[in-house]
C-alpha cells in the first residue's frame, strides 16, 4: 500500500476509486466499505484510494475553538489506522492535513481541487451520513449532482449492523470507555489493538517490589507513547503482547496518565501504555525490548486508573493486577484468548 502526504507527489495514482473518511478504528462498517470499494476499483480498472485527514477535523476545531470537550477520544493512531487499512487491501492512501485552508474549503472547491483534480476519482464511496466543505455544507445529493458534471460516479453505503445496532466509531467509542472490551471486537471484527516503539521510562517498575519474595526484577514494563492526549480505553487490562517473540506474551497494561506519578516525569505527562509482561522473554534481557515495534491487544479491563499514595501501596496494587490478570488468562482453560484468523467483510 502506498501512503501520501497530500496529493501533490508524482507516485499518486492519476485515476482512482476513492473514498472519503476519518477511518477511526476502522471498524465493520468501515470494512464493509472497503470490500466494496475494491470491488468498484477492479470493475473500473484502477488503484483503490483512501483520503484522510489528520488532525481528525473535530480535533482541529476544538483546538481552534478553545474547547476540549469537542474533541473525540481517539480510537487507532495514525500508524494502526493505516496497519488496518492495508490489511483490508487498499492500494493508496492520501493523508490530507486537515487545517485552516481545509476547513475553510467551500465544498464545491473541495470537489473540483481535491477529488477531480487532486485525485482524478472516477468513483466516489461515502457513508451515509456524509458532509463536507466549509460549514458542512455538501452532502450527499450535492456530490452525486457534481460527479455527472465531473466525470465521476457516486454511491453512498447505508449503515452496517451487527445484531441490529449500527456500527459507527461511535459506538466503538462508547464500548471502549465502558471497558465492554468483547462488544469492542464485536464492532472491530478483532480484538482492540495498540501498536509503536518501545519507548524508555523512569524504569521504575523495575524497582517496585523487586526486594518483595518472589517478585523476581520487580515489575519490568514496555512502554508505549502516544501524542494523542483523550484515547478511547483507559485504565488496566489483561492484555497479550505481540512483536516479541513467535507466541504473543500474556500480560497486564495501564492506559492512562499514572495520576500516581509526577506529570513532569521523562515522559512529559503524556498519555502511556505500560505492559507488564506476566512471564518476561528471557532471550530479551534488560535492554532488548526498546525500540521495537509490538501490538498489545486489550482484552479484558480489569478497573479504572487508581491514584496510590505511596510507592508501597503503588506496588501491592500493581501486584494484585499482575495476579488477576494471571487468574483472567487462567479462566479461558488454558487455550490463548487471541483471534487467529480477522473476521473481515
Amino acid at each position: 500500500m502506498k501512503v501520501f502526504r497530500g496529493f501533490h507527489h508524482p507516485g499518486v495514482a492519476p485515476a482512482c476509486a476513492l473514498t472519503v473518511g476519518n477511518f477511526d478504528g476502522v471498524h465493520r462498517g468501515h470494512q464493509a466499505m472497503l470490500a466494496l470499494l475494491k470491488s468498484e476499483a477492479r470493475h473500473r480498472g484502477v488503484p483503490s484510494c483512501v483520503l484522510t485527514f489528520e488532525p481528525h477535523p473535530r480535533d482541529y476545531f476544538a483546538a481552534a475553538h478553545g474547547k476540549a470537550s469537542l474533541a473525540p477520544a481517539r480510537i487507532s493512531t495514525l500508524r494502526d489506522k493505516l496497519g488496518e487499512l492495508e490489511a483490508c487491501g487498499i492500494d493508496q492512501v492520501v493523508i490530507l492535513r486537515f487545517d485552516a485552508r481545509v476547513a475553510a474549503q467551500p465544498a464545491q472547491g473541495f470537489i473540483d481541487e481535491v477529488l477531480a483534480r487532486g485525485l482524478g476519482a472516477r468513483y466516489v464511496l461515502v457513508g451515509d451520513d456524509f458532509r463536507f466543505g466549509a460549514r458542512r455544507a455538501g452532502d450527499y445529493a450535492m456530490l452525486d449532482a457534481a460527479g455527472g458534471a465531473a466525470g465521476f460516479d457516486v454511491a453512498r453505503m447505508m449503515s452496517y449492523e451487527v445484531r441490529g445496532l449500527r456500527v459507527s466509531s461511535s459506538a466503538v467509542r462508547e464500548a471502549l470507555s465502558g471497558g465492554q472490551m468483547e462488544r469492542a471486537a464485536q464492532l472491530l471484527g478483532r480484538p482492540y489493538s495498540l501498536s509503536g516503539h518501545v519507548v524508555h521510562g523512569r524504569k521504575l517498575g523495575r524497582a517496585l517490589g523487586a526486594t518483595a519474595p518472589g517478585r523476581g526484577d520487580g515489575f519490568r514494563t514496555l512502554n508505549l507513547r502516544f501524542s494523542h492526549w483523550k484515547p478511547a480505553a483507559a485504565g488496566i487490562f489483561a492484555v497479550l503482547v505481540h512483536g516479541l517473540g513467535d507466541a504473543p506474551l500474556q500480560g497486564v497494561a495501564n492506559m492512562g496518565v499514572r495520576p500516581s506519578l509526577d506529570p513532569a516525569d521523562v515522559n512529559g505527562g503524556r498519555v502511556l501504555l505500560e505492559t507488564h509482561c506476566l512471564d518476561w522473554p528471557p532471550g530479551l534481557g534488560d535492554e532488548g525490548a526498546y525500540g521495537k515495534i509490538i501490538r498489545v491487544e486489550l482484552l479484558h479491563k480489569l478497573h479504572d486508573e487508581l491514584r496510590y499514595t505511596s510507592l508501597d501501596a503503588l506496588t501491592a496494587g500493581i501486584a494484585k493486577d499482575r495476579d488477576d490478570a494471571r487468574a483472567y488468562f487462567a479462566s479461558l482453560h488454558g487455550q490463548t484468548h487471541r483471534q487467529t484468523s480477522r473476521d473481515r467483510i
